[in-house]
């Protein structure tokens, strides 16, 4: 009995690994290459954490989500996962997995699972920025379109201009989209931050913002946001998810 269970779980280890292995980019384009960067600065607690890897984790193998990517051109996308905090800390703690089917998203999931985030000091949208450049530029897929996807609750206080990490992503054809978790707590005399992001974070053909008035309700304005992202479409002015 045990030997089986051995084997069983080799032989789930390595499908998982097949799942998750980069392919070829001349043999499988995709329609979107979608890079998720995530706040995990000292401002985001474990229990918020935990909700916007949750909201991950339901979005990507959200069924409505699964349809818009199968209804896509090449019916296919590739996705990477980046978490940031200060200057001086990026992670991509998941390599680029191609997603066309939901058990390639619940591999992905399941790789997440296996590394929980930790809190790292200070908000730098620009090193998030930065290093999604880096992470787009080694995607194993060419992709009809390179979005960035930039989620979190503060503003930049650690390393460069903002704005200067932007546009050097948009003179690379990249999309910076954006979903700020507002959380309630204005910081007074500073712009809300879901127009701070609107002036210093996206832009790019059809860039937007989708706020998210807490973390609890990330999940919600995450697969909204993921699902406009996948189909290439832009919403109209809303209020907050």
């Amino acid at each position: 009995m045990r030997r089986r269970s051995i084997i069983a779980a080799a032989a789930s280890a390595v499908a998982m690994a097949g799942l998750l292995r980069p392919a070829r980019a001349a043999e499988d384009p995709v329609d979107v290459l979608l890079v998720l960067a995530t706040d995990v600065s000292r401002s985001v607690d474990e229990d918020e954490a935990r909700l916007q890897r949750d909201g991950y984790y339901a979005s990507l193998t959200h069924p409505r989500v699964m349809e818009v990517i199968r209804n896509g051109p090449l019916g296919a996308v590739g996705v990477a996962y980046v978490e940031w905090s200060g200057e001086s800390y990026q992670s991509q703690p998941v390599p680029w997995t191609r997603i066309s089917s939901l058990a390639e998203a619940e591999a992905w999931v399941g790789a997440m699972e296996r590394h929980p985030p930790r809190a790292h000091g200070w908000t730098s949208i620009s090193g998030a920025i930065d290093f999604s450049r880096g992470v787009l530029a080694q995607a194993p897929w060419t992709g009809t379109r390179r979005v960035l996807d930039i989620s979190g609750d503060g503003m930049n206080n650690s390393g460069r201009d903002p704005m200067a990490a932007r546009d050097a992503a948009l003179n690379e054809g990249i999309t910076i989209n954006g979903l700020p978790i507002l959380k309630d707590r204005p910081i007074p005399g500073a712009a809300a931050l879901d127009e701070y992001y609107r002036e210093n974070v996206i832009g790019g053909p059809g860039a937007f913002v989708i706020p998210a008035g807490d973390f609890r309700s990330f999940a919600r304005a995450l697969r909204r946001k993921l699902i406009m992202e996948i189909a290439g479409i832009t919403p109209e002015p809303a209020s907050r998810a």
